[in-house]
């Protein structure tokens, strides 16, 4: 790819475009409208998983303290691997999980969930996705 930086920044965008349109809306918790200003998304690499239907897509993401994403789900299976701070995952259907630093969540294809940093300094997490391809990476979920 003759300028592989300017993809990095599209996907970067692309996965976060469905999220706009949450400013407005509630997270589940209480939180509202402020968790664009506290979470930082950083895509670490994205590829074929050798067949024309998934790829794979690894990411960071940093949430500042108390902020909450809001209640979304993806188009595959999602493995949350918690890099430093304290999150607490609510997955529908299922009681809230709390995880620390060096443990890791399973979330199946379709799940909404939320993710919340409950931890008084940062949190961060190694979200590794295994997507259909061509399916936004993020639904956002009433």
């Amino acid at each position: 790819m003759r300028y592989p930086h300017l993809l990095a920044a599209a996907l970067a965008l692309t996965a976060f475009a469905g999220l706009a349109q949450a400013d407005q809306h509630q997270t589940g918790n209480g939180a509202s409208g402020n968790w664009k200003q506290g979470i930082q998304r950083s895509d670490l690499t994205r590829d074929d998983l050798g067949d024309s239907v998934h790829e794979v897509i690894q990411a960071r993401v940093d949430f500042d303290p108390g902020v909450a994403s809001p209640n979304h789900s993806h188009p595959g299976v999602e493995v949350a691997y918690v890099i430093e701070g304290t999150f607490e995952y609510r997955l529908k259907g299922r009681a809230p999980v709390i995880l620390k630093a060096g443990e890791s969540l399973y979330i199946p294809a379709g799940t909404p969930h939320i993710a919340t940093n409950i931890g008084e300094g940062k949190a961060s997490e190694l979200a590794t996705y295994i997507v259909r391809k061509g399916k936004p990476l993020l639904v956002l979920e009433p």
